[in-house]
Formats: structure tokens, sequence, C-alpha cells
């Protein structure tokens, strides 16, 4: 059995983290971190995870929590993770960053859009990991840096068309629309069931973090530099990313070419479901899975295309996608743990 710890497990992300892998059938989930919690058992911070682990959170050292592991997941926020993970690296363990802090490989680009790098020096040794582009990368990697969850949502949207030049690139806009979830546990005002029930608005438009890194995996599909427009908008649902992408053709394609590249593309890959012509994806359908659902069309009238997926931003989007790099890094099979179905209605 793989030993597994999760280092800051308190927030939503670290709670998905500990249902996984509590029911995962090769890992054996050893410790919890969170300082706010500490002594409290899991169960009682999170009732849903009743009867299912009789872990209690710890207030434990990075050095501490590597003599019980093999494998740790580090959900902490940005900023955070680059002053754990080397305690980690060093004592030879398999290091899952769910944070942004090794996902950009440009310092420069990191420290403009984020702060200033204290561990810059491992940057090179990390791999970006979304599974179904980099997958031969993380088998041989000790530091895997999981994708944003809009990052996930586009890219994999994306991947396909670039891969096969079918766009101009300089007209590529991603609109993005996430859960409220996606802010995190901690109480802010914006996220207050009276401030999102019954909205829906754009917010850090044109300025959200996850747009270097969208660039970033783009730019390397498409084998050329580019910017997009990106804007993310907050819906009043608990979880969920529905991404809607347009893009202006390079040439004419059908429909159902459009689907034989997308379906050829990812014919072995477990997590992309591409949906039938005419259907379109929709979070519902994701929801409490680690699926990525992706819907096409061809706008003859403009010549654009447009592609629409869905995720799970808590899980394909963070902590499932977390234990699929896992499987991979450990050597296990890649579903292992997540095969349960989405949740609907």
């Amino acid at each position: 059995m793989i030993k597994a710890a999760i280092y800051g497990a308190s927030g939503y992300t670290g709670q998905e983290l500990t249902r996984i892998l509590s029911g995962h059938p090769e890992v054996e989930l050893v410790a919890v971190t969170s300082r706010r919690y500490a002594g409290q058992p899991v169960a009682e911070v999170f009732p849903s995870l009743c009867r299912l682990t009789k872990l209690k959170y710890q207030n434990s050292s990075p050095a501490d929590i590597a003599k019980v592991c093999d494998v740790v997941f580090l959900a902490l926020p940005h900023g955070v993770s680059m002053e754990i993970a080397p305690v980690f690296v060093q004592a030879g363990k398999k290091v899952i960053d769910l944070s942004a802090d090794y996902r950009l490989r440009d310092l420069a680009v990191y420290e403009k859009w984020y702060a200033r790098h204290t561990s810059a020096g491992m940057l090179k040794d990390a791999v970006y990991g979304i599974p179904e582009l980099y997958r031969h990368l993380i088998k041989q990697k000790q530091l895997i840096a999981n994708p944003g969850c809009y990052p996930t949502s586009i890219i994999l949207a994306l991947a396909p068309a670039l891969k096969n030049k079918l766009l101009d690139v300089n007209t590529i806009i991603a609109d993005s629309a996430s859960g409220v979830s996606g802010a995190g546990r901690e109480p802010q005002i914006g996220s207050l069931f009276c401030e999102v029930d019954g909205g829906f608005k754009a917010y850090k438009v044109g300025k959200h973090r996850h747009t270097p890194e969208i660039e970033q995996e783009l730019n390397a599909l498409a084998g050329e530099n580019f910017a997009i427009s990106f804007t993310p908008h907050l819906l009043p649902v608990k979880r969920g990313i529905l991404s809607t992408i347009y893009a202006t053709l390079k040439k004419e394609i059908s429909l159902g070419d459009l689907h034989s590249v997308y379906s050829s593309f990812y014919a072995q890959e477990k997590f992309v479901r591409i949906s039938s012509s005419g259907s379109y994806p929709d979070i519902s359908s994701v929801c409490g899975s680690n699926y990525c659902d992706i819907g096409l069309a061809v706008d003859l009238r403009t010549n654009r295309i447009i592609i629409i997926s869905a995720i799970d931003n808590l899980i394909k989007g963070a902590a499932g996608q977390a234990v699929q790099n896992m499987n991979i890094v450990c050597g296990l099979p890649e579903d292992a743990g997540l095969l349960s179905a989405p949740i609907y209605p």
C-alpha cells in the first residue's frame, strides 16, 4: 500500500482529497495536517467523512510528515507550498503540489503574477501535471505541479484543435464560469450565499492569475507564442466549471471531421468524454467525478469553432486530477480510486 499524506487538508480541496484517498484501493491515508483544527477528528470538521476516516488533524512539521508517507499532497495557498515542498523533495518523497508555485516554467512570469519565488531552483524539476498531455513525463518526475481548475477546462478543450493547426491562435477567447467552491472555504463577503444567489457576474477581468498558466500550455501545444482573452465568471452553484471557447478557423472543417479529430485525440483517455453531435456538456453531468466533457460546434456563418467543456472544479480541476497524477507517478492504475460515476441529479 502507498502511504499518503495531505499537508493542508482543511479546505475543500483537502476534504475532497481525504474523501477520495480514504476509498482508494491501493492507498493508506496516514496523516492530514491543519493548524486551525489540530487535534480535532477530520469527521468532526467534515461530517460527510464520518466513518470513512478516523484520522485527526495534526499541526506537524513537513519533516515529521515526511517520515510516515511515500507521497504527499500539498493543498496549500500560493506562496506557501514553495516553502514546504523542498523538505519533502529532499526526503525523497513524491510531491503533488496543488498550488501554482511550480506550474509556471518562467520564473519572471511567476513573480509578475504572484510573488517572489523562494525555491525557484526547483522549477526545472517540476512537471505540469495534466496527464492527458504529459503522462510520459509525470512517470519520471518527483514533483508534480497540479494544474489549476480553469486551465484544465480550457487546455483540454483546445489541445486537439491546436495540435492539428486548425485555429487562428490570435482569435482565441475563453469565457469560463465556476461554482463558488472555487473561492475556497475561507469566509469572504463575495462568496456568501446572499451575495451570489440569483447572480451571475464576471470577475478579475483581464487579470486572473490563471491566464499565464493557460497561455504557457496553449503556446506549447501550438508551437508559437500568443495571448488569449480569458474572462472568469462566478456561478451561483457549489461546484463545476463550464468553459465556452471561441476561435476563428484557419481552414474549413465539417462538424463530423472535427468530432473525428477530437475523438481520435482522446480515444485512449478514460476521463475525457466527447459529447455527441448537437449535444453539449452540462456541469450537472460531471459533478463529483474526474471527467471532462467536451462539446463541439462549427459556426459556418462566422467561420468560428465553438468548444464547450465541463469539469468539477474540485475533482478534475483539483483533487481528482491530483490523485490521477499520484497514480501515474506511483505506478498504479491511472483510474484507481477515481471511477465513481458523476452524481446526478
